[in-house]
Parts: structure tokens; C-alpha cells; sequence
């Protein structure tokens, strides 16, 4: 299959959308690369890096003659984008996304667009602590996990185009259900960004507690960075996630207080054989992580 796309319009140009564009225009899978979002000095430094040729602040102005447009914004807002501008789109168009949920948004998405407008969910499990095309990069997606979450309404041909679009990125392609999609991902990846923010509000809660004189993380070491890296991610981005998994999340945070308590029990025990247990059970998971 030949993968060209005569215009792609990425509608939010942050670190994924900007990485994206870095490797349409690098790898000149595309003729021109169109830029939205709502603010001029993101756009204009998104430019500067050679992400996108041209950028528009106006979605409606960004659609005219594209074939390909990606949604990497924020996924509560993708129902009022397609609504502002999806019936401008020609048939044919391929509108995919890069969002962290899937199940009832991709029904959502599909109920929305015209009929003749092809929808493609796609998911690369690709990041930074830094958000912003200022973080951008071109081999941000070599090596890493891209999912497609085809449905019953989903066309063959746009799924292939989507799939050689990552595979050109570096990603590893996995196809799952939408609905499967969210209950995996709210366990391995939703579930720890909640721990990561609880954490360090436990933290800042402890040491206010203790009269917050002493700043305690002048003492942390490279433990509490590497569990909480993750809580320096986009407030805004992850309240959506949190929200639109929400009933799968709740079952996982049940999940893990049943953990802590355990934890707690072996404490208020004394029990070292238990406790030695339940960490040796933890690292021999961790040691299976890719």
C-alpha cells in the first residue's frame, strides 16, 4: 500500500500530536501537515520545529481538503470538535485519534460523523513527563505499543492506513476490542497515574501534617522518582481519562485498597514471613514487565 496523504490535520499539536507531525513531514508521508489549537505561541513554536507547515486557531478553517485528520486532544473534547466541524469533511476523509480511552467513546465518535467518513481509534502507549510540542520528537513512537480498536463499522482500508501510519512511526501494531482496550489499560496504565497523584498528595498531606517547616523531599531519593514520574502528567488530560473509564477505574482503586490493607494487616501483625511474602510476590510480577 502506498501511504501518502495529501493533507493531514492534527487537531491539538502537543507532544504526541507534535511527534506525529515531525515524522508526516520527515518522512514526507503527507503534502502538507495543518496545525490546530488554541494557543498562537504553541502553533507558531510547532512551526518553527517543522511538526506542521501551517496552523489554523479556527478548526473549520483547518479541514478544507484533508483526508486524514487526528484528534490528540483532550478525549472529552472530541464529541463538541465533531460536532463543530465534522459534517465539513468529505466523504472518504479518515478521522482517527490518539486518546487513552476507547470503548463508549469510539461508539460515541461513530454516532457522531457522517456516514461516509471513516473513524479509526487508535491508542500509542507513548510519553514524556513533559507535555507541549516543545517536547516533541520524531522517535518518540519506536519500539512502543500502538493500538487500533476496530469495530464492526470500521473500514478496512482506512484501518490499513492507519496501521502503516504507526508502523512508519516505529510502533508495534496490537488490535483489541474498544471495550477490552479500557479495562487493560485502566490497570496498567490508568491505575498507576492514580496511584502516582495519591502518592504525592499523601506526601504533601503528611508533611503539612508535621508542620510543613521541613521540606521532605529535599531527603527523596530515586525511589520516589521512579514511582512518581507519572505525576507529572497534564491535569487536564488525565481528568478526562479518569472520567470516561470511570466504572473500570472504581473496580481497580477497590482492587488496590484490598492490596493496602493487606499490607496493613501484616504490619499491624508483626508478620515478617507475610510481609516478606507479599513482596517477593510484587517483584516476581515486576520482573515480567517488558
Amino acid at each position: 500500500m502506498d501511504l501518502h496523504f495529501k493533507q493531514v490535520t492534527i487537531v491539538g499539536v502537543g507532544l504526541i500530536g507534535g511527534s506525529l507531525g515531525m515524522i508526516l513531514k520527515q518522512q514526507e508521508l503527507a503534502d502538507r501537515v495543518v496545525g490546530v489549537g488554541r494557543s498562537l505561541e504553541n502553533l507558531e513554536l510547532a512551526v518553527k520545529l517543522e511538526a506542521i507547515d501551517e496552523f489554523y486557531q479556527d478548526p473549520k478553517s483547518a479541514m478544507k481538503d484533508a483526508d486524514l485528520v487526528i484528534l490528540a486532544t483532550p478525549v472529552e473534547s472530541y464529541a463538541l470538535h465533531l460536532q463543530e466541524w465534522g459534517h465539513l469533511l468529505e466523504p472518504g476523509t479518515i478521522v482517527s485519534d490518539v486518546g487513552s480511552v476507547k470503548g463508549k467513546l469510539v461508539a460515541e465518535v461513530e454516532g457522531i460523523l457522517p456516514e461516509q467518513v471513516r473513524f479509526v481509534g487508535a491508542h500509542p502507549i507513548a510519553g514524556k513527563e513533559q507535555s507541549g510540542v516543545g517536547a516533541s520528537c520524531p522517535d518518540l513512537f519506536k519500539g512502543a505499543v500502538c493500538i487500533v480498536t476496530p469495530t464492526s463499522q470500521t473500514d478496512e482500508d482506512a484501518l490499513s492506513s492507519i496501521e502503516g501510519l504507526w508502523k512508519a512511526a516505529g510502533s508495534v501494531m496490537v488490535s483489541l476490542d474498544p471495550f477490552l482496550h479500557d479495562r487493560i489499560l485502566g490497570a496498567v496504565s490508568h491505575l498507576p497515574h492514580v496511584v502516582a497523584f495519591a502518592l504525592m498528595n499523601t506526601l504533601l498531606e503528611l508533611q503539612e501534617d508535621a508542620g510543613g517547616s521541613q521540606n521532605w523531599f529535599a531527603y527523596s531519593g530515586g525511589g520516589l522518582r521512579d514511582t512518581t514520574r507519572i505525576a507529572a502528567s497534564s491535569p487536564e488530560m488525565w481528568r478526562d481519562i479518569f472520567l470516561w473509564n470511570r466504572e473500570n477505574l472504581l473496580r481497580m482503586i477497590e482492587a488496590l485498597g484490598g492490596q493496602l490493607n493487606r499490607f496493613q494487616k501484616l504490619l499491624e501483625d508483626q508478620d515478617g514471613p507475610g510481609l516478606e511474602h507479599a513482596i517477593a510476590q510484587a517483584r516476581d510480577a515486576r520482573r515480567q514487565l517488558p
